[in-house]
């Protein structure tokens, strides 16, 4: 029994080794994301559920190596610390996968109207604002908030005499699209808007799901780490004798 304890231990480890760097990747991506488009969102708080994900992803990681040393060799001490690690990764993803759901159900509050940025759109490489359109429409493949046809209304747009769209909308199936307003078959269809929030919505629905994953297997370790410490030899103290 006792060794069928310590593959169950080690393989759940390996499995919370997983989840780290799933949960490590999905916290990077949202904070990547975050930082490109910024000036898009409301407010910073968006970023919580990611930097909660990016702490409980080390601790994970942690927790999976410290399960694997003890499968291996163990120790009262080791196994106290791993309960305790396996305590805080519950109450870190548990936070995190609040926050998360939080922010799927109110994400079009969390996104602002795009339409602003878009409006002090200048072409510029030295403009945030525009760095951050072309940075968004060249990721995503997308044409202004809903389609290209949001940029006729644009002053960016007027100040080109209304011949051409910026070059961040063009499809990248056709090498030779200069964004002319005459060819509106070689820019993207889609809007950012849509793109932007879907994106954000999968990323917080994967750390949502994740540790969804994660609580059960924390049980199942729990139980192995118990079963383990029923082997574990008490330590006998003795009453000093002072004569």
């Amino acid at each position: 029994m006792r060794k069928v304890c310590r593959v169950l231990l080690l393989l759940a480890c390996q499995l919370l080794w997983v989840m780290g760097f799933v949960a490590g990747l999905s916290g990077i991506f949202l904070l990547m994301k975050y930082r490109q488009s910024s000036l898009f969102f409301s407010h910073s708080y968006i970023i919580l559920p990611a930097a909660l994900t990016l702490a409980c992803a080390v601790f994970l990681l942690a927790t999976g190596f410290l399960g694997t040393c003890i499968s291996f060799k163990q120790s009262t001490f080791l196994l106290g610390l791993f309960v305790f690690l396996l305590v805080v990764v519950f109450c870190l993803g548990s936070t995190a996968s609040a926050l998360a759901y939080f922010h799927s159900k109110k994400l079009e509050s969390e996104i602002a109207p795009p339409s602003q940025v878009f409006q002090k759109y200048t072409g510029s490489s030295q403009d945030p604002y525009s760095q951050a359109v072309d940075t968004t429409q060249e990721e995503f493949r997308c044409c202004g908030v809903h389609d290209y046809r949001d940029w006729l209304k644009t002053p960016w747009f007027n100040s080109t005499g209304g011949l051409r769209f910026p070059h961040s909308c063009c499809n990248s199936t056709f090498p030779s699209c200069n964004g002319t307003v005459d060819q509106p078959w070689e820019l993207n269809a889609q809007g950012c808007q849509v793109e932007l929030e879907t994106t954000l919505q999968v990323v917080l629905s994967l750390i949502l799901w994740g540790f969804t994953v994660v609580f059960p297997v924390e049980v199942v370790v729990l139980v192995t780490v118990a079963q383990l410490m029923k082997y574990q030899s008490l330590v006998e103290y003795q009453i000093l004798d002072w004569q």
